[in-house]
C-alpha cells in the first residue's frame, strides 16, 4: 500500500514538474519572439492610461522605447493610422504599427504571422484594456490595416 502512494506521489511530482517547465518554455518563446525588435512607443507626455499601457508592454515584451510627443496625429499619418481607427498611443515593431490598448495576445499573432499589412488597432480606449481602468464589457475587435489604408478585423478577444 506504501509503495502505491510513493509512486503516486512520484508520478505526481514528476507530471507537475513537466507542466511547469511547458509554462517556462513557452515564456521562453515568447522573450525570443520580441528580442531583437525595434519597439517605440509614441504618446503624450500627459495621458496617464499610455504610461500604463507603457508599462504593460515592457512587462510582457521586454524594453520598449518611449518616447514622448506633442504632435501624435502627426505620427499616426506617418505611419498611415486610418482616422477612425486611432487611439491615444502608438506602438511600432519591426515594420508594424500597433495602434492603442491593444493585448498582448494580438501582437503575437501580429508577428508570429507576419501580414503583409502595415499594422493592427484597436480604436478608442476600452474599459479593462491593457492599461484602462474598469471592467471588460465586451469583445475587443482588434482590426488589421490594410496596405491601402482599408481595413478587415484580425481578431476579438
Amino acid at each position: 500500500m506504501k509503495k502505491g502512494i510513493i509512486v503516486s506521489i512520484i508520478i505526481g511530482v514528476l507530471v507537475l514538474s513537466w507542466i511547469g517547465l511547458g509554462k517556462l518554455n513557452d515564456s521562453e518563446e515568447k522573450l525570443t519572439l520580441f528580442s531583437g525588435q525595434e519597439m517605440t512607443l509614441y504618446k503624450s507626455n500627459s495621458c496617464g492610461c499610455c504610461s500604463l499601457y507603457a508599462n504593460y508592454a515592457n512587462k510582457k515584451m521586454g524594453s520598449v522605447n518611449v518616447v514622448n510627443k506633442e504632435n501624435m496625429i502627426q505620427i499616426k499619418t506617418d505611419l498611415g493610422v486610418p482616422g477612425l481607427l486611432q487611439s491615444c498611443h502608438t506602438l511600432t515593431i519591426g515594420d508594424y504599427f500597433v495602434e492603442g490598448h491593444i493585448p498582448i495576445e494580438a501582437i503575437t499573432k501580429l508577428l508570429e504571422d507576419k501580414p503583409n499589412i502595415l499594422g493592427i488597432a484597436m480604436p478608442g480606449m476600452p474599459s479593462g484594456s491593457p492599461g484602462m481602468p474598469g471592467a471588460k464589457t465586451g469583445d475587443f475587435v482588434v482590426y488589421a490595416v490594410n496596405r491601402d489604408g482599408s481595413s478587415t478585423e484580425f481578431m476579438r478577444l
